[in-house]
Parts: C-alpha cells; structure tokens; sequence
C-alpha cells in the first residue's frame, strides 16, 4: 500500500535527488573532461555532447551496483524496524545535506567529492536516527563506511601509479625517439585497443543486472572484452593511421576531417608540395594571442580616465612613475578576474543567435534605483526574466575555459603556474596531435566510468524514496534500482555538466600540472581504470580524487616535484577532507530536528 500521507516527504526527496544530480554534473563530470578540454583536444561543446551521451551509457548499463552500496550499506534496514517513512525521511534529509553543501561548493568555485558528500550525510543521518552504533562504520563486505573512506587513499594513489605507467609507456615509446612523429603515428592503434578494452570491460564485466551480463562465464567475458578492444585498435590501423600519416607525416594541407573514410587509400594520394609545418593545431597550454584573447593585467582605478579619454592603455598605469603625481594602481585577483569576465561578456554582445540577444536584452534594460518592487524595476525585471534564462541554459557554452584555467597574469597564482609549466618539456604539436584523438576515446572512458559510479549518489537514496513510498514498506528498498530512475537523474548530471560545469573547470586541468594531449589521455585512462575497478567491488569512489590522483602522477612523469602545484592539490585535498563533517553534520542536524521536533 502506498503512502499517501507522506507524498510531500516523496516530492522534496525527488528536488533533492535531482538537485544532488544537478550538482554531481556541474561539479564531478568536469573532472572527466577538464583534461581534454585543458589540452585542446576537444573544444568545450564538443565535450558537453560527449560528455552528456556517455554519462548516460555509463549510469544505465553500470550504475546499479554503486546504488546498491548506497542504499543498504551504511544504514542496515532492519534498524529502521520497518518504519517505511521514518526511512523516506532519513534519506530525503541525507540528499538534502549532501546537495546544499556540494551547491554552496560549486557556487564558490570549490572542487570537492559529491561521492564523500553523500556518503557522509547518509552517516550523518544514521546517527540522528538509529544511533552510532548502528552505522555500519567498519569494511561491512566492503559496503561500510570503513570501505567507502578507504577511497581517500587508495584511489588517488591507484589512479596516480595507473596514469604515470601509462604516460611512462608512450614517453618510453614515443617522447624520446630522435624522431617520434611516425613512432606516435603507428603506435596509436596500441593505444586505440588498450581504451576500447577498458570501456569493453566496464559494460560485460559485472554489467548492469537488468542486462544480464553479469551471469556470463568467464571465457564470453574475456573474449568479447579483448574481441572489442582488438576490433576498436584493427580500426585505428585501417583508417586512423592512414589518415595521420598524410596529415602529420607527409603534411598534406589538402586532407580533410571526413577523409578517414578513404582509409589506406590515403598512402596511395599523390604528393604534394612539401609544407614547412603539418596543417594541426597548437597545443600549447599558453598562447600569445592578440588582441581581445590577451589575458587582462590591469584595470584603470574608479577616478582615472577611460582607454578612450586618456588615449592610452590603462594596464600601463601600473609602470607609471610615482614622482608624476599618481601612485600606480594595484588591482586584486576578484578586480583582474572581474575584468577578463567583462571582456568576455563583450565578445557574447557581439555574438548572434539566443545568446547574444540575451546579453543585448540585459544591457539595454537595467535594473533602476530602489527596491524590487518599485514599478520600474518589475517592468524591467519582466524584460529581463527570458534573457536570464536564456543565459543561465548558455552561458556555459559560451565561456573561456583556456582563459580562466591557465592562470591570471600579475598574481601570485600566475607566477606560480609559470613555475609549473617551466619544468614540463613541450613535445611537438605533430605528436600531441596524434594523441588528442585518443584522448578523446579515453576521455568518453572516463565520461563513462564516472556515470557508472557517480550515479548512485543520487539514484540509491532516491530509489530507497520512491520503494517505501510506493509500496509502505522499508524491506522494499533493497529491490533493484529502476532504470527510468537511472535515465532521469543521468540527463539531470548532465544538464548540470551544460550549464553550470564551466565554473568548475576553470579551476581544474592545468592549475595543477601542464597538460597536453599525451598527457591527458594517460590521465584519463588512469582515472577511468581506477573507477571501474572500484565500481565492479560497489565501492562508490570520488572521481575527483582519482583524476586528481592520475593528473600528479603524470606530472611527476617529468622527472621533479616542480612540475606539480601542491599548493592546488593540498586546497583540494582540504576541500575533500572537510566535506566528511560538514555534510555529514548537515544531513544528521536535519534528520534530528524532524525527528524529534515537538508537536501536539
């Protein structure tokens, strides 16, 4: 039977589950794709399509298990003495907690693990409810808390070894070759194989149980793994090579994109003229750019004239003599930060299409004096209220992820980042080229291996709702999760990831070490390999610190603890250690106030 009466405890826990998603896109699947797009391997909306395509894959075909853990490994349900709405309740207070915290986070720019955030509150919660020592606080099978928060060492520790061996294998192979351009030309099928393997893995090894898959002998399993990944690697050497090498090799400006197709017909194209460099683009971290891509260093003071009064750049004010009269203007991080918004937001003014009338539509209606309510302001806010929308579904397209990731110019921070990029050795752009074609496989990997994990944040305490609730009993709960539930929360990460991702990656990717393609992939994979081994023993781990894990390990590929900010990755690391209490004090503080709230 039903319960009605508790419907609107169903109705908050589903805003909550599908804020808790929201959130879990803007904040975590960034991790999956800041490498590749830090590398410019692939642009920012290229990656928001892929990164929404295998999110889904990922937490429909993978995601069950990890929401199993969620569900029944912290709180064991007969401590619930089949209260099925004390149940609804401790969850939707679980999700509440884990959400508010990792919202405030994302708001403010903080990288921190959704994955700890909901397990912590879930803790939190069994506290206030049934007691300590009813939360399953040791391994449990490896569904307790013991379990889950060996993660915080193991997984960047794996995911570090598992990239840096990878990084070491295509430096070993390719990097230190007199002439690595053909060595990264013909090893990539390689490379090709060993992602199409992994992502193989993933969906037949202990695939999803509404599949099936995982009831399959060892032998199916293992052929169909290593037949996909040996198909996926015959591909690249059939038509990626070919490919390549006209484009890289023989530098053939004439090949187009869509030439793959001709495959090794392309070693039969007659030569052509021979061109100084191969027609691929630079993959360097920093560029000089002219014009408005320049990073913003200065802004004139309040009082001093505008560029157009004073004829002169107002950055230069900063090299000013103080004997003339006028003491230099030293700006703050928040003021060059808000000057590089400002230049974008004038790119966005000329743009055409929705975005670009919404910016217009927004500048030509300002908000006058007074408050809200004023007659004025509610004519102007009624203009503005589409455009805000509009901006708020688009913004994050439109937003300068190179720009506001490789440091700002004249700040401690962009010293420190120069620092780093001095001590990694640029490799050709014909090489790096090679490889952001991988790295885009690897990335999708990754993209995968995060729905297949991530996706029990939101969807086990969710589905622990929606069984008590549609059925009155709490023993429910442990039926499996149901794939509509999947789909729903899987679309809702991903349009966190399109509109609100872009706040966290900017301060992800090269703000701890120098990325490139060859870089990024190896990372990708490490990351990846590390969340489907922990996925396939239900062991919910933080994409964060894997990839974070994997971007060191690479980083310290290049021979020195210098080509590693530390200083980044102790404020992540504070960041996740932090999340533990506060989200766990959040959702036990709600959960015990309901509980125990007086009434008539």
């Amino acid at each position: 039977m039903a319960l009605d009466q508790f419907t609107y405890v169903f109705v908050i826990g589903t805003f909550f589950a599908l804020l808790d998603a929201f959130n879990n896109g803007a904040n975590d699947v960034a991790n999956a794709w800041a490498t590749s797009v830090s590398s410019r391997s692939i642009s920012y909306r290229q990656a928001m399509i892929f990164g929404t395509i295998f999110e889904m894959l990922g937490a429909i075909t993978v995601g069950a298990r990890t929401a199993e853990t969620i569900k029944n490994g912290i709180i064991p349900h007969a401590a619930f003495q089949d209260n099925a709405g004390v149940q609804m309740l401790a969850f939707t207070c679980a999700l509440a907690g884990a959400s508010t915290w990792v919202m405030w986070c994302t708001r403010h720019s903080a990288h921190v693990s959704s994955t700890y955030s909901l397990v912590s509150a879930v803790a939190g919660v069994g506290v206030a409810t049934v007691g300590a020592k009813q939360v399953q606080w040791g391994w449990n099978d490896g569904k307790g808390l013991g379990a889950i928060f060996s993660g915080l060492v193991m997984a960047p520790a794996i995911s570090a070894a598992f990239g840096a061996t990878i990084f070491m294998l295509i430096k070993l192979v390719v990097h230190l070759r007199k002439n690595p351009v053909p060595w990264a030309v013909y090893s990539s099928p390689f490379f090709f194989l060993i992602a199409g393997t992994v992502c193989t893995l993933s969906i037949v090894y202990k695939g999803s149980p509404n599949l099936g898959l995982n009831k399959k002998p060892g032998w199916y399993v293992a052929a169909v793994t290593m037949g996909t990944g040996t198909g996926v690697g015959i591909l690249a050497a059939i038509f990626f090579v070919p490919f390549v090498d006209a484009k890289v090799i023989k530098k053939d400006h004439g090949v187009k994109w869509w030439m793959f197709i001709y495959g090794p017909l392309l070693f039969k194209r007659p030569e052509v003229a021979v061109m100084d460099r191969a027609n691929v683009p630079n993959y360097a971290v920093v560029q000089e750019d002219s014009g408005d891509e320049e990073q913003p260093q200065a802004l004139p003071s309040k009082s001093s004239p505008t560029p157009t009064e004073s004829g002169s750049n107002p950055e230069k004010k900063l090299d000013q003599d103080p004997e003339l009269g006028e003491a230099p203007v030293q700006l703050t991080y928040k003021e060059i930060q808000a000057q590089g918004e400002r230049k974008l937001h004038a790119k966005l003014l000329k743009k055409r299409g929705p975005m670009g009338w919404a910016m217009r539509t927004l500048r030509d209606n300002p908000m006058g004096p007074g408050r809200i309510y004023e007659i004025y302001n509610i004519r102007m806010f009624l203009k503005r209220l589409p455009a805000m929308v509009v901006c708020g579904l688009l913004y994050g397209l439109h937003y300068d992820i190179h720009a506001a990731q490789s440091g700002i110019a004249g700040t401690p921070e962009g010293e420190r980042m120069a620092r780093v990029y001095a001590e990694a050795k640029k490799y050709p752009n014909e090489v790096e080229h090679t490889y952001s074609f991988v790295q885009i496989l690897t990335a999708c990997t990754a993209s995968f291996a995060h729905g297949a994990n991530d996706i029990g944040n939101s969807v086990g305490p969710w589905a622990v709702i929606y069984s008590a609730w549609s059925t009155g009993s709490a023993a429910a709960s442990k039926a499996e999760v149901p794939i509509w539930q999947l789909a729903v929360l899987s679309a809702t990460i991903s349009v966190g990831l399109l509109t609100y991702g872009y706040n966290i990656m900017k301060v992800m990717g090269n703000k701890i070490t120098y990325h490139s393609p060859s870089r990024g992939c190896s990372m990708e994979m490490g990351a990846a390999i590390t969340v489907l081994v922990f996925s396939q023993y239900s062991l919910p781990v933080s994409t964060s610190m894997c990839i974070t894990g994997a971007t060191v390990g690479v980083g310290l590929c290049n021979g020195t603890l210098k080509a590693v900010n530390f200083q980044r990755v102790g404020l992540l690391m504070l960041s996740w250690i932090a999340t533990i209490p506060i989200a766990g004090t959040i959702g036990g503080v709600l959960m015990g106030l309901f509980l125990n709230t007086p009434h008539f």
